[in-house]
């Protein structure tokens, strides 16, 4: 429980002649209807305590919050909302509140509340300021959540034997800015490769710049090696990247300088032969989350 100084922002009650309600046989007190959000709510107040016995309420004021007139709202109904309850201390001119309870109400459980929202005994003490004049004033505030929930599903894969692809690139030194490769599929996700021969951003000039491109919307973890082979001997020439994540927002990976300009076009190192270039992937798809 706290105090605050603001009324409560959807509805107050006025109880005159508090100490009839028993001798007029109300044990139960359901208010007219309130406005919250875009549904209809009312509140329940409980004078002996409701009828939960397991919490012993005697001795206490029981208040509940419940939606009204459910008959009318869809099958499957389902509101989420913050409520809370309140009780105005006619000596101070504040509000005794109870803090904010998150509750999913339904067609199975329309109601909730606070079995001891506050004790007889506090309550029936003038001095304490809530019950003057055997008058006291309740309220409530209910604000609705609306659902905007994102939800995620991550997929883990055990890749045993990762996707392989070449490619040989002909006319190499005929190649303009970039060469992209058609795109491919690995682990169900859509791959392409682009190359710049002559080095791309603070590479141009100095590296053969590559990169791997993710066509998809998902977010995507992937393991590779690219390979540029050398066409006379056994020494190619690797890069590996491990465990990258890729997305649509962040859609490559690779490297500005993935080999020299001068290493590739020396014809005796074995790169380039009869002007063609070949190039190797190997890729595992490690994990994929969905929304």
């Amino acid at each position: 429980m706290e105090t605050r100084e603001a009324s409560p922002a959807h509805f107050l009650i006025k109880i005159e002649s508090f100490s009839l309600l028993e001798k007029c046989g109300i044990d139960k007190y359901e208010t007219r209807e309130f406005s919250a959000g875009e549904y209809k709510w009312k509140l329940i107040i409980y004078p002996n305590g409701d009828d939960d016995k397991a919490k012993d309420c005697n001795d206490y004021i029981s208040v509940h919050v419940a939606v009204a007139n459910t008959s009318s709202l869809p099958a499957n109904w389902e509101v989420n909302a913050v409520f809370s309850i309140f009780l105005f201390n006619q000596i101070s001119a504040n509000y005794l509140s109870s803090l904010g309870m998150t509750r999913r109400f339904l067609g199975m459980k329309s109601e909730w509340g606070i079995s001891k929202f506050i004790s007889k005994k506090i309550l029936l003490d003038p001095s304490n300021g809530y019950l003057v004049n055997d008058s006291c004033v309740f309220g409530a505030e209910v604000f609705i959540i609306k659902s905007e929930t994102v939800t995620e599903c991550l997929y883990l894969k055990n890749v045993d034997i990762p996707y392989k692809r070449d490619w040989k690139i002909p006319n190499f030194s005929l190649q303009g800015h970039v060469w992209q490769s058609e795109q491919f599929t690995a682990g169900d996700q859509k791959w392409k490769i682009s190359l710049y021969p002559k080095g791309n951003g603070e590479a141009a000039g100095r590296g053969v710049s590559i990169y791997l491109y993710y066509v998809g919307s998902e977010r995507v973890k992937a393991s590779y090696t690219i390979q540029i082979k050398n066409q006379v001997s056994d020494e190619h020439k690797n890069q590996i990247r491990t465990g990258r994540w890729f997305s649509a927002s962040n859609d490559n990976w690779g490297w500005g300088t993935f080999m020299e300009i001068a290493t590739i076009n020396d014809p005796e190192k074995g790169f380039i032969v009869n002007d063609s270039c070949l190039l190797d992937i190997e890729i595992s798809v490690l994990a994929v989350a969905k929304q």
